[in-house]
């Protein structure tokens, strides 16, 4: 969880093709370092999954529906895609075809929550699917959700990359100096998922994958929050890092942190061990 939204915080002021900063060199911290919608979707999705365990997938995904909605409207002018802002608005909110990248950015609970690998992919779609229920909107789900799954139960960098590609048909050949140079601002699975995996099995620790992500350009928030979530996953998180994390968010989204936290460490959330 602290992977997805502090890859957020880190990216937020590199986002778009006029902020971008090609080189690892940056501050990791700034005035402009805030969560966005990535780290209100990314726990709305925590707390939804952590009110329905044990219940069923129609139960899961109205808890989705409504945590969503109810924390998207409480922090609103995030960054929320235009279709997305008008879903967390709508009476009787439906699926519209996405297949952009926040569906990858806000998976970290299913991958965490899981018990097995394919308990990580159902979540994730099902995670997906209340708004993202185009194929590739799943799939860029389901790619992030296996790889932070694979990475924490000891699974090799080598392992996660053969995976990615024989399950997903992400091709993960092209290095991120390769990626670097013409990559820019774009929102779907196809263009940022490949990437934040490349840049997570590239990196030596994780902060390094958060730089790297970020130096890549494009959908920084978003790319740094998917890496980062593999790179938790695979690293953890220094203690600072934590810390500052914390200290960014506002005491409401802290404390669904927080509960989330103790209920995963504590080993008390549906038989997970």
């Amino acid at each position: 969880m602290y992977g997805a939204i502090l890859g957020d915080i880190i990216g937020s002021p590199y986002e778009f093709d006029f902020n971008n900063y090609k080189s690892k060199d940056f501050p990791l911290f700034c005035r402009h370092s805030e969560f966005t919608d990535d780290t209100v979707m990314t726990l709305a999705v925590a707390k939804a999954l952590l009110d329905t365990c044990g219940q069923d997938d129609a139960a899961i995904k109205a808890a989705l529906v409504h945590q969503m909605q109810q924390l998207g409207r409480a922090y609103p002018g995030r960054g929320y895609g235009a279709h997305f802002n008008g879903w967390l608005y709508e009476a009787a909110p439906r699926p519209y075809n996405s297949y952009g990248n926040g569906s990858a950015m806000r998976v970290s609970a299913a991958a965490e929550l899981a018990k097995n690998l394919e308990q990580a992919l159902h979540l994730a779609r099902l995670t997906a699917e209340v708004t993202h229920n185009h194929p590739e909107g799943i799939k860029g789900a389901q790619a992030t959700a296996a790889a932070m799954f694979l990475a924490r139960t000891g699974s090799s960098k080598a392992d996660i990359r053969t995976y990615v590609e024989r399950e997903f048909g992400y091709d993960l050949s092209r290095s991120c100096d390769e990626i670097r140079p013409d990559y820019h601002h774009v929102e779907s699975c196809q263009e940022t998922v490949p990437q934040a995996i490349t840049a997570f099995l590239e990196s030596a620790d994780f902060e390094d994958a958060l730089r790297t992500a970020v130096s890549l350009g494009g959908d920084s928030d978003t790319l740094a929050a998917i890496t980062g979530s593999i790179a938790e996953a695979f690293y953890g998180v220094p203690e600072e890092l934590r810390h500052e994390c914390r200290k960014r968010l506002t005491p409401e989204l802290a404390k669904i942190l927080r509960e989330w936290e103790s209920v995963l460490y504590n080993e008390k959330i549906c038989g997970r061990i």
